[in-house]
């Protein structure tokens, strides 16, 4: 674990001295605080003490910007050379590669708390529903975790970041859209194969105020199974190039 954590320190240090971090940050407080506050905002427009405007933008926006926060992760060490240096260190591939996953994780919840004043404004204005807020907020992060988790896998098949970004977002679209739009349009039991591989058919669920096993179960498969695969395309690093 001390391994790990001191790669996710290295991470981390690198978003903030080559700005990532702060872009990401001021862009992410942008657009949900402009979406929130000023369009299209339930709070004014309906005068409800509600933060759902915000996950709804909070939602898509994560989905776009994940990928973009992660297409460097792999694909830059392997193009730069020093995933074998720092491979050399009597580090694992798993714990290279849950150390940049933990280093992306924290600076999302870092992003999200930074909109903490949200809460205290909203909770303000009404009688605010705190346990739909957390688990809204629980939401985010095991959606966030499942595209870093998708954002790594697609960073450790390729050198070049704009393949990783495309191929992440490529990939998280059908959990993100068409999954659900294949089980709305489906029956049987095709479709609700469709429905429970659907990331928003679990997030909506959580974000409501309601925590199934079945919802964290969904949310934590795909993140070990995107870690596991970065892992296995990792290791194959000396067979061909990706």
């Amino acid at each position: 674990m001390k391994l790990i954590w001191i790669i996710a320190r290295r991470e981390l240090s690198v978003f903030f001295d080559s700005l990532i971090a702060y872009v990401m940050l001021i862009l992410f407080l942008g657009f949900s605080g402009f979406f929130t506050w000023l369009y299209g905002s339930d709070i004014f427009l309906i005068g409800q003490a509600s933060l759902r405007s915000f996950f709804s933008i909070a939602y898509w926006t994560l989905f776009f910007f994940i990928p973009a926060l992660t297409m460097r992760l792999l694909a830059e060490e392997k193009r730069s050379g020093t995933i074998e240096l720092l491979l050399t260190k009597a580090v694992t591939d798993r714990q290279v590669v849950l150390g940049k996953f933990l280093s992306a994780f924290l600076l999302i919840a870092l992003a999200l708390a930074f909109t903490l004043p949200y809460v205290i404004t909203v909770s303000s204005i009404g009688n605010m529903d705190t346990g739909g807020v957390l688990c809204g907020y629980l939401g985010l992060l095991l959606m966030s975790g499942v595209y870093i988790s998708i954002g790594l896998f697609a960073s450790s098949l390729t050198r070049n970041q704009i393949v990783a970004f495309l191929t992440a977002l490529f990939i998280g679209l059908f959990f993100h859209i068409i999954f659900n739009v294949l089980a709305g349009s489906i029956t049987g039991m095709t479709g609700k194969i469709f429905n429970i591989l659907s990331l928003s058919t679990h997030f909506e669920s959580i974000s409501r105020g309601v925590i199934d096993t079945k919802d964290l179960i969904y949310f934590l498969s795909i993140m070990v199974l995107g870690v596991f695969l970065s892992e296995v395309a990792l290791s194959k690093r000396n067979i061909g190039n990706a």
